[in-house]
């Protein structure tokens, strides 16, 4: 009896420092994200830089890939995602991230070495909060960007122009 009850006391004072030296958010969340990203039309260029402008993803929608919610100590990560295709509008959209409610849970807990040390370290006590982008490309008016005045004298311009001109006083 005195056994199991030694065991019982062992397994509860195990469990007890594993929740007094860790996270609620490291425990119960994750600190890497998965998200995908469509367009319509499919087939888009999607380009994933981080808040350094660095790439960290490039691939043709539709695409699903992993983002770490954290950048270091109690810094939340920050992306933007682009899409290029041609004949269309390249549009960049900001992936958001915030506290995860877990995170609360060590204050609530009187975690403290969880909450001020784990989860701000692991990228633990952020969440993704975009989950998926679906973005609708508008074509580019092609017409619009390719248009130029050229002022010409009457003596540079073709001969088979001049019978269209009208004279304006």
């Amino acid at each position: 009896m005195k056994s199991s009850l030694y065991k019982l006391g062992t397994k509860a004072l195990l469990a007890t420092a594993f929740l007094i030296l860790s996270g609620c958010a490291t425990i119960v969340s994750k600190s890497n994200y998965p998200i995908s990203v469509t367009s319509n039309p499919p087939g888009a260029k999607v380009t994933v830089m981080n808040r350094n402008g660095i790439n960290i993803y490039s691939a043709t929608t539709p695409a699903t890939f992993n983002l770490q919610a954290g950048d270091g100590y109690f810094v939340k990560a920050s992306y933007t995602v682009t899409f290029e295709m041609p004949g269309y509008q390249s549009v960049t959209v900001p992936v958001h991230f915030s506290v995860d409610g877990w995170f609360y849970g060590n204050l609530a807990l009187g975690i403290i070495f969880g909450g001020i040390i784990i989860d701000p370290l692991t990228g633990a006590m952020w969440k993704l909060d975009t989950k998926s982008i679906n973005e609708t490309l508008v074509k580019s008016s092609t017409s619009l960007n390719t248009l130029t005045l050229k002022i010409m004298s009457y003596n540079d311009i073709p001969e088979s122009w001049k019978a269209n001109l009208v004279r304006i006083n």
